[in-house]
């Protein structure tokens, strides 16, 4: 009899595969309270290593982490009309706490651009407190009727950034920056998906933005994800909260602001993005553990040599594990490694040994070849590179073939359905085609330029509408 698979087949039911691969490589599992999850310690390793790249980036964008109350007074919300009705369905409202009945219900944080302005417009007194960038790492909770661990969940973490700017231009052009050289140059070099960047229409974009920057990337059922946002607030919310500063010229002015944020719809992401019927593959630049060193028997001389290996990649500067566990089986230990999707397995045997070599196992390309022991802190390097643009070019690979060039609803709506992406002439689709296809459930992921680039406008000439299905 053929051997049952680890997971169920992508191609026989993707959903099912996605929980199967989240619970086996053990990286979540659904909280008691609908909607919410417990993240294990190998998927928060992956949480981890996506917030370490992503802080340093937003540092280097000149933003300062802080931190804002969980909790926000009912009342902020309603002052800034698009933004509590854009939100309302999702709140989550305390009303009694300390065993009575509060003077005024507070909302459990689904975002922070309220509190952060009631702040903001006490901490900006004149131009030279501008531009005043920060950014926070919290959880935040949106009542989620539809949950999917990491991709939708009642409650979950990221990263939200919050700046004023004394002009509408230097706002614009931070939100841009946040949106190119932190948002897509960590999701390319780090994570190896590729991403699309492209306004929002006016439907789909954030409530009480101005305009909204996003980063959609295809997953591996050619649905699309977005993965983060970046938005252009205006002065919507700098009016609501009276946040304004003195110029150089004496004047009173309101404030110019943007927000940001990417969350752990990110890991979902990553999974569906790059995982196969083995389970994850994790791109080397992110993986907690790039290599792990498999003792295949409990032999003295074995273990002796795994240690060795493992202190020696270590040195190297490769995120290494060494696995001893030789009292559970070899087969289980390196089907588990797999499913974890640790980039690369140097498994260690007495006969290996005695040749001087190791049998070294490249999760992404799939495949094993023996290396000399000798070599390993050499060649390591290299390999884990090489895998690291596989994967990128696997993506993008994936996302070029599987999007169609079309000049119909018809045709998108058929392009969607069949798992792919579709493009067309946003003059052809306008607001009246979009709604069209919602009633397909399909959405514009965004507008692009003819060229590629993120268009000036939303009605810009030659402005181009990438739409499909989405999660």
């Amino acid at each position: 009899m053929a051997k049952a698979p680890v997971l169920t087949p992508r191609a026989d039911d993707f959903p099912r595969w996605y929980q199967d691969l989240i619970s086996k490589a053990e990286l979540a599992d659904n909280g008691p309270v609908r909607g919410t999850m417990v993240i294990r310690p190998y998927g928060y390793g992956l949480w981890e290593r996506m917030q370490q790249e992503m802080d340093a980036r937003i540092k280097e964008a000149g933003a300062q982490n802080a931190y804002f109350p969980l909790f926000i007074p009912q009342s902020y919300l309603t002052r800034e009309a698009e933004h509590v009705e854009g939100f309302a369905p999702e709140l989550a409202v305390v009303t009694h706490a300390g065993g009575k009945e509060l003077e005024e219900p507070v909302v459990v944080r689904p975002t922070s651009e309220t509190i952060v302005n009631d702040y903001f417009s006490k901490w900006i007194q004149s131009y030279r407190d501008l531009p005043l960038l920060i950014n926070q790492w919290a959880n935040v909770v949106r009542w989620e009727m539809r949950p999917r661990v990491f991709l939708r969940t009642t409650e979950f973490l990221w990263q939200e950034g919050h700046t004023a700017h004394a002009t509408y231009e230097d706002a614009r052009d931070y939100a841009a920056h946040i949106h190119e050289k932190v948002y897509a140059d960590f999701m390319v070099n780090v994570l190896g998906i590729d991403v699309v960047l492209g306004r929002k229409t006016p439907r789909e974009r954030f409530a009480g933005a101005v305009n909204t920057l996003t980063l959609e990337a295809m997953m591996g059922d050619g649905k699309a994800l977005q993965m983060g946002t970046s938005h252009e607030l205006g002065q919507n919310f700098a009016k609501a909260f009276n946040t304004r500063y003195l110029s150089r010229e004496g004047r009173e002015e309101l404030v110019w602001q943007t927000s940001w944020g990417s969350s752990t719809r990110m890991v979902g992401g990553l999974i569906m993005s790059h995982g196969d019927d083995s389970g994850l593959r994790v791109p080397p630049r992110l993986a907690p553990v790039q290599a792990v060193v498999l003792a295949i028997k409990g032999d003295d001389a074995v273990l002796a040599k795994v240690y060795e290996i493992g202190d020696l990649l270590k040195a190297a500067g490769v995120r290494v594990r060494v696995d001893d566990r030789t009292d559970t089986p070899f087969g289980r230990r390196a089907v588990d490694w797999e499913l974890k999707g640790v980039p690369v397995r140097i498994e260690v045997g007495p006969r290996d040994l005695e040749s001087g070599t190791a049998m070294l196992a490249r999760r992404i390309p799939g495949g094993k070849e023996p290396v000399a022991i000798d070599s390993l802190v050499r060649l390591l390097p290299a390999v884990l590179e090489e895998d690291q643009a596989l994967l990128l070019t696997q993506s993008r690979e994936r996302r070029e073939s599987r999007t169609s060039e079309v000049s119909t609803i018809g045709e998108a709506v058929e392009a969607a359905v069949a798992g792919g992406w579709a493009r067309i002439p946003w003059a052809d689709l306008g607001e009246e085609g979009e709604a069209e296809l919602a009633a397909h459930a399909v959405t514009v992921r965004c507008l692009v330029a003819e060229d590629g680039s993120v268009p000036g406008s939303d009605d810009a000439p030659g402005n181009v509408a990438v739409v499909a299905r989405a999660y």
